[in-house]
C-alpha cells in the first residue's frame, strides 16, 4: 500500500501537458509551413516514458492544428539534464522532564543530519517533425488522429484545439449567358465561376 501510494504520488508530482514552465512542458519552433521543432522537458519526477509520450502528443497536435493528418520524424535528441541540489544540514532537539521529590530534571537530546547532495535527473526530448497530408506508400508514419486520441486517454489530457480550417475561396456562381471578367471566369461544364 505504501509503495502505491508513493508511486501516486510521484505521478502527480511529474510535469503536465503544458507549455514550458517552471516544472517543465512543451515548446516549438516552427521552420516552415510544414516542418516544426517540437520538444518536451520533465522534472525530476518525470520519466523518460513519459517525456517521449508527450513530446510525440505535442506533435501530432501540432499535426493536427496546421490542417494535416500524418507526421514524420526526421531527426531526434535526447535532452536530458542531471542536476545536483544541495540540502542543507538540520538538527531536531527533544526533551523529557522528570520529577524527583520536590525537584525536577530537564535532559535534552540534539539530533544532528549533516547536509548532502541530491542528484536530480530531468528527461527531455526533442523532434524534428514534417507534417503530411497524405500517407506516404512506405516509411515510418505517424498517423496524428489515432496518436493524439491514444495519447490523451493516456495521461488523462483534455483536448483544448480542433483543427484549424482552411480558409475556403469565396466563389460566386454565373450561368454562362452573363458577362464576366475573363481574368476572373473558370470554366466548368457550361458553368462559369467568377472568383473573388
Amino acid at each position: 500500500m505504501l509503495s502505491m501510494a508513493a508511486g501516486f504520488t510521484l505521478a502527480s508530482c511529474a510535469t503536465g501537458y503544458h507549455k514550458t514552465g517552471f516544472t517543465g512542458g512543451h515548446s516549438e519552433t516552427q521552420l516552415a509551413p510544414d516542418i516544426f521543432r517540437v520538444s518536451f522537458s520533465g522534472n525530476g519526477f518525470s520519466s523518460n516514458q513519459r517525456a517521449q509520450d508527450l513530446v510525440l502528443l505535442r506533435a501530432a497536435e501540432l499535426t493536427l492544428n496546421h490542417g494535416y493528418s500524418y507526421f514524420i520524424v526526421g531527426g531526434e535528441s535526447d535532452t536530458s539534464v542531471n542536476q545536483t541540489a544541495y540540502m542543507p544540514g538540520h538538527s531536531y532537539t527533544s526533551g523529557s522532564l522528570s520529577m524527583v521529590g520536590r525537584s525536577a530534571i530537564y535532559s535534552t537530546q540534539t539530533t544532528y543530519f549533516p547536509g548532502m547532495n541530491i542528484d536530480i535527473y530531468k528527461p527531455g526530448q526533442e523532434l524534428l517533425i514534417q507534417c503530411l497530408s497524405r500517407r506516404p506508400d512506405s516509411g515510418m508514419v505517424f498517423d496524428a488522429s489515432f496518436l493524439y486520441s491514444s495519447l490523451t486517454q493516456k495521461y488523462g489530457v483534455k483536448s483544448k484545439q480542433g483543427p484549424i480550417e482552411h480558409k475556403k475561396t469565396n466563389v460566386r456562381q454565373q450561368t454562362v449567358g452573363r458577362e464576366a471578367s475573363s481574368s476572373k471566369v473558370q470554366s466548368a461544364g457550361g458553368t462559369l465561376y467568377l472568383v473573388e
